[in-house]
């Protein structure tokens, strides 16, 4: 077998998949995928793909879809390959995340790099650390290690692409976004001039700038770059934090020009719409709307038409406005049947070829290459490839009534097989909290804890995003009050319809759900049996102040005009943040708690784990404590997630037990 032929066997199936007599062991969920994603060259000729086989760090390989041959055209032996964007046909550019340090061990910036797509004309464009840490004159033609890819790929025409220039202080906060037109080949810059302090860009049809966004305080505004006058103007002005004032998200220019935004304008869920550029304003009449959500999606444009619009209401989809593309649709679907299959065809085709990412709740994301012309599909890879559908359990969202009336979204996730009524219960909360939770589909988490036998309930309490304005205000102020409410009444909620035993509850989160973790251990100590909190807030105060010793990422201008609006006053509210406090209601927790953090975490010091650990272990004897050291928010590296959720199994094994 040729190289190229070992290669692509490699992309097929990075790691054979095989049926397991007991539940999948925790590196099935938790492990780093060998393969994680592809992408079509403009021309659909050509497929991008990153993927680490043979124990080697991720590589970009290129694979040829006319005769299927495939070259790995970077590899890098010391950190991987993490995102990639096709500058044209022939040219990809690149930066590298280091998947085997934690935060703490972090040393290197991403870096950018260009290479064709045949392995030829590599450049290291950007450094990946400061200068002053480096020597001899080897960077003097590089850019600074703080320019990032952009999200968006431009017009992918040329050896130009934009890229970003971050102004960078602290712990990591971003203060500006200045951009710069890169020639990939060269390696030269030139800084695009604009008015203010930008805070993101947009780029047009044609793949040049022309939505710029600025923050004064607490003031963002939306900024034009007009072509017929060469000057920018504001299109909207409104509180970057609260949301208030007539404000929009600009999402994507059309192939025609036209500006496609989203905002609630007069509705309580969001919707697209196309803005009116001449007028300054939105139209009556919105193009997309998702009933019960509001709308997060892309468009989709290919040979410089509108095709559709990539929705995620309950579950990803797509809204097909182009005849051709619902009928290709109904043959995907009707080859992978019983899964969600989202088809994405290259901008600029000269191929048949179009790729597929195909998922469900049980099954993992898949990526797969189709031919409209004669219906072959192959598989190029997958993720946590160990999983089978077979061994996951249902996924389903639902909703139940808080007591004040309110209607609340909640995930509820099952062991595999029959079994469903009265099982022991994980109450999971999101973190944020001011996101939207879950979404239908392969959560690791939640399938990891359903494969050992539990219930899984993930309640989108009030203040999470993606359910409307009227849900998300509600939120307010309502941290350890009505936000905490709305999760116990999810639990009891699955008490009465039958899933889950109301003896054998513990409830569980990261962030802000640490925080509602050991908020409902304290105010509802008959319902919740067990607790665990990982990087979890212990005391709003300590998010205002974590102390000179502790580094924190959360900004000045989030502190001042954000915090004291959607949490609370430090002075206005004293008393409420001090009645809602964790830390200072620790002697009220008497539950088993398991509580974890990671030494080097900025958004959550660990200051937060540490005070809350020495306060409640002074009245709670069952209280395990673990620290990840290199770790930042959250487990990065793989050996910590599975010791993690090999911990957490153990602490439910031995408090609420399954078996």
């Amino acid at each position: 077998m040729t190289a190229g032929r070992q290669l692509l066997a490699a992309l097929l199936l990075a790691v054979g998949a095989h049926a397991h007599a007991a539940p999948p062991p925790i590196a099935a969920f938790f492990d780093n995928s060998p393969f994680n994603g592809a992408m079509l060259s403009p021309n659909g000729r050509y497929l991008a793909a990153f993927i680490g086989a043979n124990d080697k760090r991720d590589g970009l390989a290129v694979v040829d879809l006319n005769d299927l041959s495939a070259k790995m055209v970077a590899q890098f032996s010391d950190t991987d390959i993490g995102r990639a964007q096709w500058v044209n046909n022939e040219r990809l550019l690149f930066s590298t995340v280091d998947k085997s340090a934690g935060r703490r061990d972090v040393r290197y910036a991403p870096g950018l790099f260009a290479v064709d797509r045949d392995g030829k004309h590599f450049r290291q464009l950007a450094l990946r650390r400061n200068p002053f840490l480096r020597s001899g004159d080897d960077t003097r033609e590089l850019l600074p290690w703080h320019t990032f890819m952009l999200q968006q790929a431009g017009a992918q025409s040329s050896d130009f692409m934009y890229v970003a220039d971050l102004g960078i202080v602290g712990a990591g906060i971003v203060q500006s976004e200045d951009l710069l037109r890169l020639n990939t080949r060269t390696g030269v810059a030139t800084p695009v001039a604009h008015p203010g302090v930008s805070k993101g860009w947009l780029l047009d049809q044609h793949g040049e700038p022309r939505i710029m966004k600025t923050l004064d305080k607490n003031i963002e505004q939306v900024l034009y770059l007009d072509p017929a006058t060469k000057q920018w103007r504001t299109l909207a002005s409104f509180d970057a934090y609260t949301g208030e004032g007539n404000g929009f998200e600009p999402l994507a220019f059309g192939p025609d020009g036209v500006l496609y935004v989203v905002s609630n304008h007069g509705r309580d869920t969001r919707a697209l719409f196309r803005y009116d550029l001449a007028n300054n304003q939105l139209p009556a009449q919105h193009l997309v709307d998702l009933d019960g959500f509001d709308f997060h999606g892309n468009l989709i444009i290919s040979q410089d038409k509108l095709l559709g619009v990539r929705v995620h209401s309950d579950a990803e989809g797509t809204y097909w406005f182009d005849a051709g593309m619902k009928a290709m649709q109904e043959k995907v679907d009707a080859k992978l049947p019983g899964t969600v299959n989202l088809i994405t065809p290259p901008t600029r085709p000269e191929t048949p070829w179009v790729l597929v990412e195909s998922y469900s709740d049980k099954q993992p994301r898949r990526y797969l290459v189709y031919n409209a012309e004669n219906g072959r599909m192959s598989e190029v890879g997958r993720s946590a490839p160990q999983i089978q559908a077979a061994e996951m359990g249902p996924r389903e969202l639902y909703y139940y009534k808080a007591r004040d009336g309110l209607k609340i979204p909640v995930w509820l996730t099952l062991p595999p097989g029959g079994q469903h009524k009265n099982l022991p219960m994980v109450v999971l909360v999101h973190g944020g909290p001011w996101i939207r939770g879950g979404s239908w589909n392969w959560n690791a988490d939640a399938e990891f804890l359903a494969s050992r036998g539990y219930a899984v309930l993930e309640p989108e309490f009030r203040g999470s995003t993606g359910y409307g304005t009227q849900h998300f205000l509600a939120g307010w102020k309502e941290w350890g009050l009505k936000m905490q409410d709305d999760i116990a009444d999810g639990a009891r909620w699955a008490i009465q319809q039958g899933y889950a035993d109301g003896n054998r509850i513990c409830i569980a989160g990261a962030s802000y759900g640490g925080y509602a973790t050991l908020m409902g251990l304290a105010k509802d100590p008959d319902l919740y049996k067990c607790g665990i909190n990982w990087v979890g807030v212990t005391d709003i105060n300590l998010m205002y102040d974590s102390g000179w010793f502790y580094s924190s990422d959360l900004s000045d201008g989030w502190k001042q005009y954000g915090m004291p609006q959607l949490i609370g006053d430090r002075v206005k509210d004293a008393e409420q943040l001090n009645a809602t406090s964790p830390l200072l209601q620790a002697s009220r927790i008497k539950q088993p708690l398991l509580l974890a953090y990671g030494g080097a975490d900025v958004r959550v010091p660990i200051n937060h784990g540490l005070k809350f650990y020495d306060a409640v272990r002074r009245s709670n004897p069952n209280v395990e404590w673990v620290e990840y050291n290199e770790e930042g928010h959250g487990w990065a590296l793989p050996q910590n997630r599975i010791d993690f959720w090999g911990r957490v199994e153990r602490f439910l094994d031995k408090n609420i037990g399954a078996h």
